[in-house]
């Protein structure tokens, strides 16, 4: 198994260099043809989702509805799975940042009962607490 970097999936899901996008096509067809999968860490997750909001103004819906697409990729094998589930499906009912809830779920399915920040807007949702 191979791991996945950012701009693999960045040039997957918005086509924005032609050349890359239709390698990483042909790779993962390749891959599906071959029945090998792909390694998808939790950082690649994290940092797509920074790169999609930042550099190209994808709306949360958008970001939110193509992680779960990814995720449907029986070649795409994702750290924390479970977690990313959880992460989407909450992101989905509130406006907390999209980076601070994946930690939270992230934490969370590691055993941790919150996570400590000092970040007033993220201690508001329930796996957060407010450094005093």
């Amino acid at each position: 198994m191979k791991g996945l970097d950012t701009n693999i999936l960045v040039r997957f899901l918005t086509g924005d260099d032609e050349i890359q996008a239709k390698k990483v096509y042909n790779i993962f067809k390749e891959a599906e043809s071959s029945k090998n999968d792909f390694f998808v860490p939790l950082l690649v997750v994290l940092e797509l989702i920074w790169v999609l909001e930042s550099a190209y103004n994808i709306t949360r819906l958008e970001i939110l509805d193509s992680l779960s697409e990814l995720l449907l990729m029986p070649i795409l094998k994702f750290e924390q799975q479970s977690a990313l589930q959880q992460f989407i499906s909450s992101a989905r009912g509130n406006r907390y940042d999209l980076s601070d809830l994946l930690i939270a779920h992230s934490s969370k399915l590691q055993g941790c009962e919150s996570v400590l920040t000092f970040d007033k807007k993220a201690s508001k949702f329930n796996l957060f607490e407010l450094a005093k």
